[in-house]
């Protein structure tokens, strides 16, 4: 496999999906040891920034739906997150047509400052259609929706940096708008970050023009890379981004130590699914990619047992000992994947095990990969650790003893 064009050097980068939703990531009646409400997820937020994890997701719906029967908002609850932390990046998902950019433009830069410039946003187009229609808010056709998203991102990234901004879309009309303060000026991020997602035509056009990070549902290696090769094609024309997009992948962990227990886990869930919320979610969707017109989106070919981690997660298949999910992602990396979004069954004992147990075997293999292509691993990018802390706090304690010694 030719690795050109490949970023060997800056380490992969891990982030969770925040549990602001009920009933956890499977729609399954498997146990989840997994709570929706704040205080658990203020604990599991300071695990994973302790853990190797540089980035939180906050889920939007405002409909329970598909096995869930609450939900807490999501820039409220990121920003909650924000102040809960030190060192995480927390992303809020927002849907255009239930914000205007400038509202989300102006909260987003008080979260940035509150936060010492940590704040970011994954724009969702929306699939949900009684989601807008029972809002009393217009309902777009699946392509049209990413005209709108594209002038919704245009809107943001004007509104952060520059002055008198002005802006007139089809959807967004804005004329010499100056928002003060700006964002936080962060070394190396020019505003703060726009990820996107969807695996349309429609919406690999719309990211390869203007998100920061593109972010899709769970696709196997091949699959992933056509999703990549659309959105590095679209770039080539018209890019308004301040520098190339960036990919995430997400995938479901089970991490077991044997294969088996971990392939016996999957089939458990899937065995339990809760049939009825996955098949009314899997008539939902077929407004997604099904809608498209070239049948190409999120969900276009998903099964059943796909359907039962809502964001086909288990298609990535992370799933095994914690050597073969590190392996397997780092097979990702080697066609340009930058950056996982994880989910899990119990999620504070099975992230804080993923970043004990998988991380330093993606470190490893990543800095084996880099060597081996004449380059070196990045190690001044990698994040903070509780594993690297307590290792520095004995080395100090040594330090002094010899000091001591030598007195």
């Amino acid at each position: 496999m030719s690795l050109s064009g490949i970023d060997l050097e800056t380490p992969l980068k891990f982030a969770y999906w925040v549990p602001n939703v009920s009933g956890g990531l499977v729609v399954s009646t498997i146990e989840q040891r997994t709570n929706w409400e704040f205080e658990y997820n203020r604990k599991l937020a300071r695990i994973a920034e302790d853990s190797g994890f540089e980035y939180a997701l906050t889920q939007t719906r405002y409909a329970a739906s598909y096995g869930a029967d609450k939900q807490h908002e999501a820039t409220s609850f990121s920003l909650a997150l924000l102040m809960a932390t030190e060192r995480l990046k927390v992303i809020s998902a927002v849907h255009p047509g239930m914000w205007h950019p400038g509202v989300l433009a102006k909260f987003i830069i008080t979260a940035d400052h509150l936060s010492g410039g940590r704040a970011a946003v994954n724009v969702v187009s929306g699939w949900l259609k009684d989601e807008f229609v029972n809002f009393g808010l217009e309902w777009l056709e699946h392509d049209e929706r990413y005209v709108r998203t594209e002038e919704f991102i245009n809107a943001l990234r004007g509104l952060w940096t520059q002055k008198e901004y002005s802006q007139s879309g089809k959807y967004y009309t804005i004329s010499d708008f100056t928002l003060n303060p700006a964002p936080l000026d962060v070394p190396g991020r020019p505003h703060p970050e726009i990820f996107f997602g969807g695996n349309s035509t429609a919406a690999q056009a719309a990211a390869g023009r203007t998100a920061d990070w593109y972010f899709s549902n769970g696709r196997d290696i091949e699959g992933f890379k056509e999703n990549i090769a659309g959105v590095l094609a679209a770039a080539q024309d018209g890019r308004t981004a301040p520098a190339a997009p960036r990919f995430g992948l997400n995938g479901f962990v089970i991490a077991r130590d044997t294969e088996k227990e971990a392939q016996d886990t999957l089939r458990e869930i899937i065995a339990k699914a809760h049939r009825p919320a996955v098949e009314g979610f899997a008539a939902a969707v077929k407004e997604a990619g099904q809608s498209t017109k070239d049948g190409k989106g999120m969900w276009e070919d998903s099964t059943f047992e796909d359907l039962v981690q809502y964001n086909d997660g288990f298609r990535t298949k992370l799933i095994g000992t914690p050597e073969q999910i590190a392996e397997r992602i780092v097979e990702y990396k080697k066609i340009g994947v930058n950056l996982f979004l994880t989910g899990y069954l119990h999620f504070q004992e099975e992230l804080e095990a993923f970043g004990r147990d998988v991380l330093p075997i993606v470190r490893e293999l990543e800095a084996d990969l880099a060597r081996k292509n004449g380059t070196e691993l990045r190690t001044d990018l990698l994040p903070v650790t509780r594993h690297d802390g307590a290792a520095r706090h004995r080395a100090d304690l040594a330090g002094a003893d010899l000091a001591g010694a030598n007195a």
